[in-house]
């Protein structure tokens, strides 16, 4: 069952988007709202799994509820529906699972969702499948120490050793949702599970040290914050 909360000022756009959300049969609803500061209150108590929202709303934005979601490390997807396109990039800064320009389809609501299945699924599965050169490697996500990007390719280091793709970490990230992962920098996801130690790297950042291997990552201090939450 996949559990969704909806907000948007306009009614009839709110109406719209449940009446389509309603035709799915594993899908509840469990708060619409026109409202963005009630719905930054359900996000505090009421558990979901994604979130639907406009982005331009009196009091709160769409993007300062996403932004909300995202500082807290909220295992919560995001999906904006909007009339606006200038606020894509900003959006996608934010991890946003999709970007749905009004006036949009069912078929294309439809397929916003499918993509969350589909990632949720392979979530849920204890193994990452990783392209290279035409190969395909079954990496057991347990043991993935950390990610890192540089240039145009991504390394993934293990505790049974480095594997390669041109997979990028956004690609990467959707199957490692799993709150033991955390994107700790633009360059780095890592598995917080098998951390030794922090020690300061530059004014806004820490170097992070992990068990079986002398390699490191980089976690900025925004993100230590975020982990500390998912932490406590």
């Amino acid at each position: 069952m996949i559990r969704i909360g909806l907000v948007d000022d306009r009614p009839y756009d709110l109406e719209k988007v449940e009446s389509i959300v309603q035709q799915i049969d594993d899908v509840r609803v469990e708060f619409s709202t026109t409202n963005a500061e009630t719905a930054l209150e359900y996000l505090n108590k009421r558990p979901i799994d994604l979130f639907i929202t406009d982005i331009e709303m009196p009091d709160l934005s769409g993007y300062e509820l996403a932004d909300f979601i995202y500082r807290n490390g909220l295992d919560i997807q995001v999906i904006f529906v909007t009339a606006h396109s200038v606020y894509a990039v900003h959006a996608f800064d934010l991890e946003v699972l999709d970007y749905i320009l009004k006036p949009y389809s069912t078929d294309r609501f439809m397929r916003a969702i499918e993509r969350y299945r589909i990632n949720h699924v392979q979530n849920k599965s204890d193994i990452l499948l990783l392209e290279y050169k035409g190969d395909v490697h079954m990496i057991q996500k347990k043991d993935i120490l950390f990610i890192e990007r540089t240039g145009r390719s991504t390394t993934i280091v293990t505790n049974k050793g480095d594997y390669t793709t041109y997979q990028s970490l956004a690609q990467l990230e959707n199957s490692l949702s799993d709150r033991a992962f955390l994107r700790s920098h633009r360059g780095f996801i890592i598995q917080t599970t098998h951390i030794k130690r922090f020690s300061p790297y530059t004014k806004h950042s820490y170097l992070v040290y992990f068990h079986n291997t002398e390699k490191t990552a980089v976690i900025t201090k925004e993100k230590m914050s975020v982990l500390q939450h998912k932490l406590l």
